[in-house]
């Protein structure tokens, strides 16, 4: 297991597609995949390895989440930083400078879709081109999101160990994000990296991802993004609707849009064989239109 230290925090991260370390000799472009809330890079394990022929796959743990633990000593240090997501993105961009990369693509979801929003905004000359999935503009309704925000800190707050030890708990506990199975080994691990994300981080990420500044600051965010990129959603995906995945692209002609048709939250785990068609073409800089309908 590999680490780097970025702004006083232990980054996990591991190559698919070279050697980890990268090996110094590779002249396959890097490709950057980021998770989303609660999750942690094993994910995009799947997608990484498919695309391993073309690219040398970064794959890496958000502050907070997954392996990259935030220690006790260190708390307090995190706690100052904050959650913000524009704070996320100066984050990726220390790992990358740790790692001497120059230049990267990136793909990224749900909430780390929008970390990347920031980091393509915040650091345009790192970024060759980018793919963010299952993300877009959600419009202020103050009822709905107090709502949200009461849900939310009780699920972060009452998540028993034991929970991963119930047989059909990691099938419940993935239900609401899919519409098509996966594979009963991504929804134990799934769970398992929400069971263990650090509360304070998986609390404050909640209320910087879902807010009122959120929905004002994002549409402009979305509007400045000046690289070619690919806005992938699920057809039936009820965390973030297509339509606010649609909106989004809208804002920038340099924004493509391609619709999973049939998928539900994580599109490049219920039909991998659409989704990466899509992400292959895109990145292979074919002239095509927004594809899925």
């Amino acid at each position: 297991m590999a680490y780097v230290r970025v702004n006083d925090t232990d980054h996990y991260y591991e190559w698919v597609g070279t050697t980890t370390p990268r090996d110094p000799s590779s002249t396959k472009p890097v490709l950057v995949f980021i998770h989303g809330w609660a999750g942690s890079a094993r994910y995009w394990q799947s997608t990484a390895a498919a695309l391993s022929d073309r690219y040398d796959c970064l794959l890496y743990d958000m502050r907070g989440f997954g392996r990259s633990i935030i220690s006790p000593d260190q708390q307090d240090a995190a706690a100052a930083r904050g959650y913000e997501l524009d704070t996320y993105a100066d984050d990726l961009a220390v790992l990358l400078d740790a790692l001497g990369l120059q230049k990267v693509s990136i793909n990224a979801h749900s909430m780390g879709a929008s970390v990347a929003v920031y980091f393509l905004n915040q650091y345009p000359l790192l970024v060759e081109q980018a793919i963010l999935t299952c993300n877009g503009i959600f419009e202020y309704d103050k009822a709905a999101f107090d709502a949200f925000y009461k849900f939310g800190g009780y699920v972060v707050a009452f998540r028993p160990k034991w929970l991963g030890q119930l047989p059909l708990a990691p099938r419940f506990f993935m239900a609401r994000f899919l519409s098509r199975p996966i594979p009963a080994a991504e929804k134990i691990a799934f769970l398992e990296d929400f069971l263990n994300a650090d509360y304070a981080t998986a609390l404050g990420t909640i209320f910087t991802s879902v807010s009122k500044a959120a929905t004002e600051v994002m549409p402009l965010e979305f509007a400045k993004i000046s690289v070619p990129t690919l806005l992938v959603s699920g057809e039936f995906d009820k965390i973030t609707p297509a339509a606010l995945g649609r909106t989004a692209a809208e804002l920038n002609p340099k924004i493509d849009y391609a619709l999973v048709k049939n998928t539900g939250h994580f599109p490049m785990l219920e039909d991998p064989e659409t989704y990466l068609d899509y992400i292959s073409d895109f990145l292979e800089k074919k002239t095509v239109p927004s594809w899925g309908g």
